[in-house]
């Protein structure tokens, strides 16, 4: 079977997710028929290097043998049972591991489907917590302006995209807006550090003034990846940590993005030697295989909810897939991975080679910012240089680049007018050269009139 008969097939039944679908009348779909290490190929044999990890979730490569592998030999044993009253080994032994490599005070996992539940569970258990504890008044979410957290009601409320967000703007809660650190917007000469610094001093002042109301602050550590993937210094968390203590309020980390690696640590939180209250982790957790989430917290929160029955005190949430046991072996045969393939010293070399390989592009007449966090590089490419003044969101430049790259093999899906590269941690050097190039190219064409 060929493409362009599959894609019809598939436009007759399948709604795909994020997209006006009326585009496919004239943006063919790409149909996959296997992948193989970075490389995904279609039904005509056409094959794509992976430079944003399938919607950066996979870490380690298609159909990666190790992983593969355990997900057999789980097959075999049990595929799935109720956590509910139930346990089982590759949920118990996936939660030790967790916690043995997650921030220091993390001590339980409660875990759901999906980055987004992995946020709702967040909000509802330190909403919750201040309840259980007799404290009513703290019902409200800060959450940072440009930031994204997930697209079911809670996740989306505490989001700041307005893509996402204003549609249902009806349907969510009212939380309180601060300032992003996004270094992006520093003066000229400015460094991140500094920058950073200076946009703490709204949230300082707004937790002073209302943390008497506030449950928690919602972060996505160093990275705010679906908010044009705009990037910050460690110094805001530490500041920011340090403040929720002050003012006693809950630090939520959303790691679901940059979790597993993604900023040259395993966690974001550990580039500002921060615990927080709340970890939310997903994607990268079973290497891209399934969907599973987990949301881990403090001893001191699970001991809000642990008491009798009567007291209705306990947390009641729950998913069908709580715990799956073929998600949980694949999260086991990822951390394993890391741990024996010393996957963190290896990407230091590969973050150089992504780094020398868009040295040059601040260079181009339209590329003004080109930015990068471990694995993550952002090329930020505008209409005028100087006065930052961007394309007409409605020119969609960033789908030129899009269609370009899948001419020369190379799968990138440019979010706006910022091309960004998030590859598996398998990729080459000379892979890495070759989605430069392709990008840059991608660029020049379309930014042309």
């Amino acid at each position: 079977m060929n493409n362009a008969t599959f894609a019809q097939r598939d436009l007759s039944v399948l709604w795909h997710p994020c997209t006006q679908m009326k585009d496919h009348e004239s943006l063919p779909l790409i149909s996959i028929k296997k992948g193989d290490g970075v490389f995904l190929e279609d039904m005509e044999g056409n094959r794509y290097i992976d430079a944003i990890s399938s919607w950066w979730v996979n870490i380690f490569g298609h159909c990666n043998p190790t992983i593969n592998n355990a997900i057999k030999q789980q097959l075999d044993t049990l595929e799935h049972v109720m956590l509910g009253g139930f346990t089982h080994e590759a949920a118990v032994v996936l939660s030790e591991k967790l916690l043995a490599v997650a921030p220091k005070g993390l001590s339980k996992c409660f875990y759901s489907d999906n980055g987004s539940s992995a946020v709702e569970i967040a909000l509802k258990m330190s909403f919750q917590s201040w309840r259980n504890q007799g404290n009513h008044q703290k019902t409200k979410f800060v959450s940072l302006e440009n930031s994204y957290h997930g697209e079911t009601l809670g996740a989306l409320s505490v989001s700041n995209v307005a893509l996402y967000k204003e549609t249902f703007a009806p349907l969510l809660l009212d939380i309180i807006s601060a300032p992003s650190p996004d270094c992006y917007h520093r003066e000229q000469g400015e460094s991140w550090r500094n920058y950073s610094i200076r946009q703490f001093e709204p949230m300082e002042t707004l937790l002073a003034q209302r943390h008497h109301e506030i449950s928690a602050v919602i972060i996505e550590p160093l990275v705010q990846c679906a908010g044009n993937m705009r990037m910050y210094h460690p110094i805001y968390l530490t500041l920011l940590r340090a403040a929720c203590d002050q003012y006693n309020v809950h630090l939520i980390a959303d790691e679901v993005a940059v979790g597993f690696g993604r900023t040259g640590t395993l966690f974001g939180c550990e580039q500002a030697d921060i615990s927080p209250d709340f970890l939310c982790v997903a994607k990268g957790l079973t290497g891209g295989y399934l969907p599973l989430a987990a949301t881990l917290t403090t001893e001191k929160i699970y001991q809000s909810f642990y008491d009798d029955y009567e007291k209705l005190t306990g947390f009641f949430h729950s998913h069908s897939y709580t715990g799956n046991a073929l998600g949980c072996r694949a999260g086991i045969a990822t951390l394993d991975i890391f741990q024996q393939q010393n996957i963190l010293q290896k990407n230091k070399r590969l973050a150089q080679v992504m780094q020398q390989a868009v040295a040059n592009f601040t260079e181009h007449p339209h590329i003004i910012d080109v930015r990068q966090t471990g694995m993550i590089v952002a090329i930020e490419f505008v209409k005028n240089k100087h006065t930052k003044e961007p394309f007409a969101w409605q020119q969609r430049r960033g789908l030129k680049v899009y269609e370009y790259a899948l001419s020369k093999g190379v799968l990138l899906r440019p979010i706006g007018n910022v091309v960004y590269f998030i590859p598996p941690y398998i990729i080459t050097e000379a892979q890495i050269n070759t989605i430069a190039k392709v990008a840059l190219e991608g660029i020049d064409r379309a930014v042309q009139n």
